[in-house]
């Protein structure tokens, strides 16, 4: 088996994936200062939802074929590898300004969201249709108070 072609198609796939990280980034921050909107608001909308649209792929598409422990690993696995790996190097590369917003509001809101998921999980050792109603509604809560917040800022 020629290795050659796969070793190819991997390094055009990673500068691809690079050029059009550069891409996103670019576009984000220029949404941002067009709109007068916070850097981090944009990052918990746009950015959030962009990355995370192939994790929502897999993680339904395995729900519907009844592989539901790949959907909790992947949602588990990502969460710990945004936090401690890619927020961790990006400090090593350049130190991470978090404003005292941040820290009063959206990190309090992991740890609640955290919390909440993991009182769902031990109560009933799945989640429910009515447990995934109540993630839903917290993270349309969360929407509406990013911007009511970019609205609040603006004026």
């Amino acid at each position: 088996m020629n290795l050659l072609p796969h070793i190819a198609f991997l390094a055009a796939g990673f500068i691809l994936l690079m050029k059009g990280a550069d891409y996103f980034v670019e576009g984000a921050s220029m949404i941002a200062a067009k709109f007068g909107i916070p850097q981090i608001v944009i990052g918990l909308t746009i950015v959030a939802c962009g990355t995370s649209a192939p994790e929502a792929a897999v993680s339904i598409s395995a729900a519907f074929k009844g592989n539901v422990g790949i959907t909790v690993g992947n949602i588990l696995g990502s969460n710990i590898m945004n936090i401690l790996l890619i927020l961790g190097l990006t400090a090593v590369v350049s130190a991470v300004a978090i404003k005292e917003g941040t820290v009063k509001v959206e990190m309090p809101f992991v740890i609640v969201i955290t919390v909440v998921l993991t009182a769902m999980g031990i109560a009933g050792g799945s989640l429910s249709r009515l447990d995934g109603v109540i993630l839903w509604v917290l993270f349309i809560g969360f929407f509406v108070y990013l911007f009511r917040l970019t609205k609040k800022r603006r004026h």
